[in-house]
Formats: C-alpha cells, structure tokens, sequence
C-alpha cells in the first residue's frame, strides 16, 4: 500500500507514520529524511540541493519531488511506503502523480489527520528541548523531574522560537494557505480519507489501522 500522511505540525502524523511503518514493515518517508540521505550520499540531486540548504533558499518543488521519486524506486519501497507531510501543494501533488505514474506506481490513500488549532498550540509550546543532549521533554505530557534541568544530563531546558505560540498560530495558518486546495484535489479524486488526530496517540493510531485495513 502506498499511503501519505497529511496534517498540520503537531497532528502527530510522525509519530503515527512510525508506528505503522514498523507493523507493516512499509518504509516512512519524509522530504527532511530524504534531503539529509542525498546530501550525506554526495548524489547528484543532493548536491544540487545541498546548494540551496547552504544558501538559505527553499529547494525547488521540481527538485524535491524528483528526489522523492528516486527514494521511491528503491527496492524497500516495492511492498508499499508511508510518505510523511508531503506532497504540501496541489503542484507537488501533480509532479509526485506523474512521477509515480511513470515507474507503475500509484497513491491508494491519502490520511489527514485533523486536529484543533488550540490542541496544536498546546501540543507544541509545552516542548522542551536539553541544551546539552537535545533530549525532548513537555511540560504537561512528559516533565522532567526537575522544572527546567534535564534528567540524563542536568543540562538547561528551552523552548524554540518556533514553539512559541505566536509561532505556531503563524505555522498553522501557512500551512492551511498551501494545503487547503491539497486537501479538496485529493478528496476529489476519492483518495482522501479523515483521522480524528485530537485523540490519544494510541487511539489515533488504532483509527489509522482501521482505515488502512479498510482499503480495498
């Protein structure tokens, strides 16, 4: 089964995507996993993209989906894959169609994951990050045991500029602007199928289950 995962940051499509990925052994794909591959691999297309990263410059749709396309091909993807947060507009839809379409391939799901605004804002401005290690906390689901130290390392907890609230009302309605008609293009085609992400993870993830195995 080709799958891919869609929802805004903090839906929890990641964390999902891992856990199916492991149960139906379908590896989970992300653009940010792809571009680090094909840069840390010196391919063609990484380095044209390790060009634009080292500038600050967005990489180009034709040239993410073409590096989509060539992770794609690769034999762990021949049982099926789990792409995660991508394609995000209505142009990158059409490229990964024509690409997939090309190798044999097709989309036999399309999962969004729906979820409250304020749930995001209160998922994402509770994380905390140790200086030290990176280890990842949140203040209300998992605290350390120490307000504001690590416990594997006693290092300094912070919160990311972008984890700030302001921050992520301003992420969510960027995110809305590029996928809004994402989301109406791929209900059209009969592809689109909703998840209450507002859940327990392990409830959204049985919700996934179930719409995976219902899928002829």
């Amino acid at each position: 089964m080709n799958v891919v995962f869609l929802g805004p940051p903090g839906a929890g499509k990641g964390t999902q995507a891992k856990v199916i990925s492991v149960e139906r052994a379908m590896p989970h794909i992300s653009t940010g996993d792809i571009l680090r591959e094909a840069v840390a691999k010196g391919t063609d297309l990484g380095k044209k993209a390790k060009g634009y990263m080292d500038s600050g410059a967005l990489v180009p749709d034709d040239l993410v989906v073409a590096m989509v396309a060539a992770r794609l091909s690769e034999k762990d993807c021949a049982g099926g894959f789990i792409l995660d947060g991508f394609p995000r507009t209505i142009a990158q839809a059409e490229a990964l169609g024509k690409n997939l379409s090309g190798g044999g391939l097709a989309l036999d799901m399309v999962v969004y994951f729906k979820v409250d605004d304020e749930q995001v804002v209160e998922r994402l401005s509770g994380r905390r990050i140790c200086r030290k290690c990176g280890a990842n906390y949140h203040v209300q689901f998992m605290p350390p045991v120490v307000e504001g130290k690590c416990d594997k390392c006693g290092g300094e907890l912070y919160q990311r500029d972008d984890d700030k609230a302001d921050t992520i009302r301003e992420r969510l309605q960027v995110y809305y602007r590029q996928t809004a008609d994402l989301i109406a293009y791929y209900s059209g085609k009969g592809l689109l199928v909703e998840v209450d992400a507002s859940q327990t993870p392990s409830d959204v993830t049985d919700a996934v289950r179930a719409v995976l195995a219902a899928e002829r």
